[in-house]
């Protein structure tokens, strides 16, 4: 069965790099789809057998860019022989991403070496335990998260002790230049002084330094590369600097080979561009370390340790530690360590991480909990029910972290481009030094040096690689922290391309609580015998209007009787045997098919519907004997959202089971643009497709079982997160808070993050359409002006800055509905008289 591998992937600098490795993944049989990232450094891909991914890893490997690897330590209880050690490591060996696993029956632990972002620690722990051995381990599901942040950090630390060392080597350098050429007299006072050879010696010894020591990495990376036949960001840097130094060594040692006049050296060049490029790389991992800020806040809420009780006594441990069943003690202030439910105590729990609602919820016995979530003031025991990658906290980190791994389809056109860039530019350097040299002016080697130089130097694939993933990456994370979790990447795109969003009227628009407000019997008929007949079909009903009936009934003190032969018709209505009776429940359409005629409670179910209220009609043995009339109050916040929704041009559409009138009536009261009523649960697709033929790009929000058809169909699918997993999985967009607020937020996130894209990849192609020509020298017939290699460093280097600081531009993106704080416009609500 085809399945999805994320790699980590070292050794990648440039978009260069980016298509060399979707090459060698896309070689490999069985791999289909393979994307990479720059931005996230992971490579993902769709194997057709999990096999696939040792050859994966050898590939890389060969390739230059290693897979990530870690190594975890497990503790294992109850082996007792060889045999158990050998099925122990049999069972970690089959786990998808474990490289190797070795088990000391002594020391009763296993040592395991596997690929980062295909498995965890916890994962495989889990898989030992599954196979009959408790296995525990002190790494958290977070490890590879934690220890990225931590290579990250040092890479920082590196690289910013390297630019200050390049930068303390190539400041005489420079300086003894500046002397030379920019003060009046100074190329006078240093042939006076030290001399010109002295001078040129210290700046050869200076520079050496700077590029076999700091600036080592360039050639370490970009020759194999290019001998690879794969040049990447680091070969330009590398023959460009080496180029410079090469000739000006020869300047200095060999100068017979020089024609009379043309000696010179550029030893400033090579050791000012390596300090810039670092320069450079600093800034940018900084920058990279802030564009994935939000995951870190999110592994931030996942407590270090937990109280559980073990060996009748309360332990503290290690959080990975934890084990389904166990359970935890939560003292108050303190976050819930892992998903459960209460065993005892009473507390208020602040649950906003996941709903984005600032009410603290109380919880009681048997109550779910969530970890991550914050306990109030009361203590709290938890039954460990979800741990490890299980946890609603842990499945939300994955589901951040595989949106910010998605490539958009706005992407397919950089990657084309960017998978010749390097060779084309190669190819641009060589022809421009020989134009030089064939048609230059005196010093013809010396201006060929300088212009081929400057175009390996000011060319910038980084730029073009890192424009979309940087993006997306602070995009999709400001987003989590808005309640707003894109389960899939190409949704950031596809959302604000939406031209109508359709919702779903039950739970989306209205609190999905409904209640009977009017009841209208027929003359003759008894109001409490009616829906005592009604609550007893309605019992067997999960849907909300069917329990509201049922809880109408238990206010009134009525007993509802045994209903036997119930049938419950999708989008009709419910009939069941109760008392001897035959009693029909359902819409005016369930009525017609039955050939139940309306009568005069026709007249007063239209009522009902102006006043938005849902019609309903009972009949008995036959014969109608009610008009029902249920409401369902609108969400507070339903009229700011769909409010805002407009102000950003989109079209509202509403799809609804009920009746014209009701639907109407609600409309009008929203300001909602179109609606598509009595639908049945099965007619929701095929009004998705004829509001896409009318307008185009649809969007539709939803929370039920019965909307995921419909999640599914829409060109976007937006799920409330209180709604069914069903609906959640079908959708592409998840709202982890109920209120509509989420719905703007997403749009103001995809409209923000699309634009803040084409902003990039217009800077960066912009920015080489332009420089790589000026480097060549194209102004150099008209002005006599020629760019210096210093320049053009200088420019690459910030080109990634400029990029990376734009996307970061997202962190800003503020809510754009407050949360409601108001009532929602109240129907009034059915006062049920007492039984008689």
């Amino acid at each position: 069965m085809p399945t999805q591998v994320t790699l980590a992937v070292s050794g990648m600098s440039c978009a260069s790099c980016v298509g060399r490795v979707e090459k060698t993944l896309a070689a490999i049989g069985g791999v289909s789809d393979a994307s990479v990232n720059l931005a996230t450094e992971t490579a993902t891909a769709t194997v057709d057998d999990p096999s696939v991914v040792k050859s994966m890893v050898a590939a890389l490997e060969r390739a230059g860019y290693p897979a990530e690897r870690s190594v975890a330590t497990l503790r294992i209880e109850g082996m007792t022989c060889a045999s158990c050690v050998g099925r122990v490591e049999r069972v970690l060996a089959a786990q998808p991403g474990a490289v190797s696993a070795a088990v000391n029956l002594a020391t009763e632990t296993a040592r395991i070496e596997y690929l980062n972002k295909v498995t965890t620690p916890g994962t495989l722990a889990a898989a030992v335990t599954k196979a009959g051995y408790a296995a525990t381990t002190g790494k958290d599901a977070a490890t590879a998260d934690t220890d990225k942040a931590d290579r990250k950090a040092e890479e920082i630390r590196t690289l910013k002790r390297l630019t200050i060392i390049a930068a303390i080597l190539s400041a005489p350098v420079v300086a003894l230049e500046m002397v030379a050429h920019f003060i009046p007299g100074g190329h006078l006072w240093i042939e006076g002084t030290i001399g010109y050879e002295t001078s040129w010696l210290i700046q050869f010894i200076l520079t050496t330094i700077v590029l076999a020591g700091p600036g080592i990495r360039f050639y370490k990376k970009g020759f194999p590369a290019l001998f690879r036949g794969a040049p990447d960001m680091n070969s330009l840097v590398a023959m460009g600097t080496a180029a410079a130094w090469i000739y000006s060594v020869l300047a200095l040692f060999v100068p017979a080979i020089f024609p009379e006049g043309t000696r010179a050296v550029y030893f400033e060049a090579a050791a000012v561009i390596a300090t810039l490029i670092l320069l450079g790389r600093f800034l940018e991992a900084r920058a990279k370390g802030r564009t994935g800020a939000a995951i870190q806040r999110l592994i931030g809420l996942q407590p270090k340790t937990a109280r559980v009780e073990r060996d009748g006594e309360v332990q503290e441990i290690a959080i990975a530690d934890i084990v389904l069943g166990d359970i935890v003690h939560a003292r108050p202030g303190e976050r819930i360590a892992v998903d459960g439910t209460v065993v005892t105590g009473r507390s208020f729990v602040d649950e906003s991480m996941i709903t984005g609602e600032p009410i603290p919820v109380e919880k009681l016995q048997d109550a779910p909990v969530v970890g991550g979530t914050v306990n109030g003031n009361g203590l709290l025991t938890v039954r460990a029910g979800a741990v490890g990658g299980d946890t609603v906290l842990a499945q939300i980190i994955k589901m951040v972290e595989e949106a910010q791994g998605a490539k958009l389809p706005i992407q397919a056109l950089v990657d084309r481009i960017t998978g010749v860039f390097v060779p084309i530019v190669i190819v641009i350097a060589a022809l421009t030094v020989a134009v030089w040299l064939l048609f230059g002016p005196s010093p013809a080697m010396a201006l060929a040096l300088v212009a081929g130089v400057s175009v390996l130097i000011i060319a910038c694939p980084c730029a073009m690689g890192l424009a979309t993933p940087t993006s997306i990456m602070v995009g999709t994370g400001r987003a989590a922290e808005l309640g707003v979790l894109f389960r899939k990447g190409d949704a950031l795109q596809g959302l604000q391309n939406a031209r109508v969003l359709a919702f779903d009227k039950t739970g989306t628009l209205t609190l999905g609580n409904p209640e009977l407000t009017s009841l209208v019997v027929a003359e003759g008929q008894n109001e409490d015998e009616v829906l005592r007949l009604v609550a007893a079909v309605e019992t067997h009903s999960e849907h909300p209007i069917a329990q509201a009936l049922v809880r109408a009934a238990e206010l009134r003190g009525l007993s509802a009787g045994e209903a036997e032969e119930f049938a419950a018709i999708p989008g009709m209505g419910a009939t069941a045997r109760v008392d001897g009776h035959e009693v029909i429940v359902g819409a005016d359409r369930f009525m017609a098919d039955r050939d139940i005629a309306l009568g005069a409670l026709g007249a007063d179910a239209e009522a009902m519907g102006t006043r938005g209220e849902t019609p309903l009609f009972a009949a008995i043995d036959g014969r109608l004997v009610a008009a029902i009339g249920v409401s369902d109050p609108i969400k507070e916040g339903t009229p700011t959202a769909l409010a805002a929704l407009h102000a950003l041009d989109v079209k509202i559409a509403m799809i609804t089971g009920d009746n014209q009138a009701t639907a109407n009536a609600i409309a009008a009261r929203l300001g909602i643009d179109h609606v598509v009523a009595e639908v049945m649960p099965d007619g929701k697709v095929a009004a998705l497709k004829s509001l896409r033929e009318a307008h185009g790009n649809v969007a539709f929000v939803g929370d039920g079982i019965n909307d995921a058809p419909a999640l599914a169909e829409a060109d976007t699918g937006l799920a409330i997160g209180s709604g069914t997993d069903v609906a959640i999985e079908a959708a592409d967009v998840v709202l982890m808070s109920g209120e509509l607020s989420g719905v703007v937020n997403a749009m103001k996130v995809s409209q923000s993050t699309m634009r803040n894209i084409r902003q990039n990849l217009f800077w960066a192609f912009a920015y080489n359409a332009a420089l790589v020509p000026v480097a060549a020298g194209v102004l150099y017939p008209f002005w006599g002006v020629l760019l210096s290699p210093i320049l053009a460093a200088s420019a690459m280097a910030l080109s990634s800055v400029f990029v990376l600081s734009n996307a970061l531009r997202l962190r800003r993106i503020t809510p754009a509905v407050a949360e409601p704080a108001g009532d929602a416009p109240a129907i009034p609500q059915f006062n049920p008289a007492p039984a008689e």
